[in-house]
């Protein structure tokens, strides 16, 4: 696989970040691009905020006043990305993720927080790389990529969760 730039920024100060998630989040983002064969280089951005923020954020560009636990910027359209002139790197966008809902949505689901975090990252790097889960044949695609890309990094969930759940 070629080379990833990832830009991470904590811009939250609610919620201590526990050491080794920059690599998780690093090691998600490598699994995503490795899983779906990307095979250039890219670049991406990853930054953590508080719930106020990303609430902001969700008015902002969504037109949804609530809290969300993270939001995907895409910056290609149909599998075409600018290009850093100077890397050759594809720019494929930003991913922000609420760490506050992450760990809630953790305690919730049962499971750690690092494997919220993963979760959030393989879902927004599956959003930049042009996947939808608005209809729910594409729910169904980007859920089995997702459950393949995180058992692949050990982070499967502890419940049982299937496609079926999708629907409901």
């Amino acid at each position: 696989m070629k080379a990833l730039t990832l830009y991470i920024k904590n811009e939250q100060k609610t919620v201590k970040l526990p050491t080794g998630l920059r690599m998780l989040v690093r090691r998600c983002c490598n699994a995503v691009l490795s899983y779906e064969k990307f095979g250039q280089p890219a670049e991406v951005s990853v930054i953590f905020v508080d719930n106020t923020t990303i609430r902001g954020l969700n008015a902002t560009y969504r037109g949804k006043d609530i809290e969300t636990d993270v939001l995907s910027f895409p910056l290609g359209n149909d599998g075409v990305y600018d290009t850093n002139p100077e890397t050759g790197a594809k720019l494929l966008g930003d991913i922000v993720i609420s760490v506050e809902r992450a760990l809630a949505q953790a305690e919730e689901f049962d499971h750690p927080f690092t494997r919220e975090i993963g979760f959030l990252t393989v879902h927004s790097m599956l959003h930049l790389l042009g996947y939808d889960h608005m209809e729910n044949k594409e729910a169904i695609v980007m859920h089995d990529k997702e459950r393949d890309i995180l058992a692949s990094l050990e982070l499967s969930r502890n419940k049982a969760f299937d496609a079926e759940d999708l629907m409901k």
